[in-house]
């Protein structure tokens, strides 16, 4: 046969018959099981017509975030569960904590306040513990623990984008009414923080020392309480709502009020809707039957970083997670229009904050004309050379 007749043989028979060609492996299947640890200490007596927490308030957004990482995580056959535990008392949720780490979980979610937090850090030193119930600004400037990143904003955050704002209005003078708990004595410390840092003068302080109900002698009460050096707004430190409902409308001046009532910083609220957040919290809505506050939000986005952890790295290896999250290569989408990220000092979840009052979106911050060298979002906080925090260089 002639060399070119063989060639073109070889060519049919080549053509002809099937080649085997190796298909890409399947993805293993990966099991996620996720811990979630709720603790809420009892407010005291509440005013009957103060709308409490929900006391299911965090949970049913982890919930949520299983969900919707179930929802993506089916392609790479990753599958998510959510251990879920709320105790009453913190020795009881300690003990939870460790039958769910004895069971080989490693990943937590955790809604406690910070002494809690911190316990549960110590007792659990090979878990990664994500923050999404306290706003101690001591575990983000002193006391930073190094298997604990934040997905809740800090009180200072909170503080900043209020400031900011009242700076971008020239609200520039302040009246200070902080109540007795330690949490009100903390955000009024916040707010004293944002004054300085942006331009304000605080003209008085008043602490609020009144026993008696406001229900009924707020209108009498009030407009003398707030008289003093004249201010532009009144700022208001009462987390538990035992006076700061009342002071809207009251005032000696007809002035705004602000802080923890009136005009609100919060990390998540319901009339927040662009950027496709009116889709998350219609998702929400059905799935707890109630609005989503600011400890769903930061229990979702808890899920949710975790959940883009595993997806990038296929495994669950707590170590890598950490690194992961505290670099700059996990950009988490949260519906504020900006892509978040963790501050690699601090472990805290930057993200913009949005203003707002009962009923209306007023504004978010970080305020236009703010500006920082890497990230406008560090305008809100404690910045790198503000916190004594080193986590991406410490061993978890």
């Amino acid at each position: 046969m002639r060399p070119l007749a063989i060639h073109t043989a070889v060519c049919l028979i080549a053509l002809a018959c099937p080649v085997a060609i190796a298909a890409p492996a399947a993805p293993q299947p990966l099991e996620v099981r996720i811990g979630y640890l709720g603790y809420r200490p009892d407010p005291g007596p509440l005013l009957s017509n103060v709308i409490p927490e929900p006391e299911d308030a965090g949970l049913r957004g982890a919930e949520l975030a299983i969900v919707d990482s179930n929802s993506t995580g089916r392609f790479l056959k990753h599958r998510y569960q959510l251990d879920g535990t709320t105790s009453e008392t913190p020795d009881a949720l300690l003990e939870q904590a460790a039958q769910l780490h004895a069971e080989g979980l490693r990943l937590f979610v955790v809604n406690a306040p910070a002494d809690t937090l911190r316990q549960l850090s110590a007792a659990m030193p090979d878990s990664l513990l994500l923050n999404a119930g306290s706003a101690a600004d001591s575990l983000r400037s002193q006391q930073c623990l190094s298997n604990v990143l934040h997905t809740l904003p800090s009180r200072s955050m909170l503080a900043d984008a209020l400031g900011q704002f009242l700076a971008v209005r020239r609200w520039n003078r302040w009246l200070l009414i902080s109540g007795p708990t330690a949490e009100d004595q903390a955000y009024a410390d916040a707010l004293r923080r944002a004054a300085k840092r942006f331009g304000h003068k605080i003209v008085a302080e008043k602490p609020w020392s009144f026993e008696n109900d406001q229900r009924r002698s707020a209108q009498a009460d009030m407009p003398l309480f707030t008289q003093t050096t004249e201010y532009d707004v009144v700022v208001v430190a009462d987390e538990r709502g035992d006076f700061g409902e009342y002071v809207p409308y009251h005032t000696w001046y007809p002035r705004p009020v602000a802080g923890t009532q009136g005009l609100t910083p919060t990390g998540w609220h319901k009339t927040v809707e662009t950027y496709g957040a009116a889709q998350l919290q219609k998702r929400f809505e059905a799935h707890a039957g109630r609005w989503m506050n600011d400890r769903d939000f930061a229990a979702w986005l808890a899920v949710r970083s975790l959940a883009a952890a595993v997806t990038k790295l296929r495994a669950t290896d707590v170590s890598a997670i950490r690194q992961l999250s505290l670099s700059d290569q996990l950009p988490l989408d949260g519906f504020k229009g900006r892509k978040l990220s963790f501050r690699p000092w601090n472990g805290q979840l930057r993200q913009p904050i949005p203003l707002v009052h009962p009923r209306a979106l007023v504004s978010s911050s970080p305020q236009e004309g703010f500006l920082h060298p890497s990230s406008e979002l560090d305008t809100l906080g404690f910045d790198a050379p503000e916190s004594s925090c080193r986590l991406s260089e410490a061993q978890p």
